[in-house]
């Protein structure tokens, strides 16, 4: 199994879950699963593998370590971005583990998302006593265009 770029089969679950709502809903309860086994002060990357586990008992299709590419003037550039997890093809997942989170790490969920065909993302700060408060949720674009 290549490390970098883990992945779930497409199951029934994945395809019954049609809206995004839902499926942000699954990512955050799989997140606050793995914060209550493991609490904070672990690395970023401890939290991504859990995380992963979680969905994948779950029935859940992810990928991990996704690269988007930067297209400039025509052209598809590989630099090095990489989104955490896609979920079920429609949410990207950024995981962190810092004190708090800073409004950069939310205009790198953004980026990403509009560099991708992604319209909805999560970003999630492990490092919190109680995990909803490390939750942030972005939509671009109109709410209607992303089936909430």
């Amino acid at each position: 199994m290549n490390k970098l770029h883990l992945t779930t089969e497409v199951t029934e679950n994945t395809e019954a879950i049609k809206n995004a709502k839902d499926l942000t809903e699954i990512v955050i309860g799989c997140a606050i699963e793995v914060h209550r086994a493991l609490g904070p002060g672990l690395l970023e990357s401890a939290y991504e593998i859990c995380l992963c586990r979680e969905l994948g008992l779950r029935g859940i299709h992810f990928e991990r370590q996704v690269a988007i590419p930067v297209e400039f003037k025509g052209v598809k550039l590989d630099c090095g971005y990489r989104a955490d997890l896609i979920v079920g093809g429609k949410i990207l997942v950024e995981i962190k583990a810092v004190d708090q989170l800073a409004p950069i790490q939310e205009a790198q969920l953004l980026s990403y998302l509009k560099l991708s065909v992604l319209k909805v993302g999560l970003l999630i700060n492990f490092n919190e006593r109680m995990l909803m408060h490390g939750v942030r949720r972005k939509v671009l674009g109109p709410p209607e265009e992303v089936s909430l």
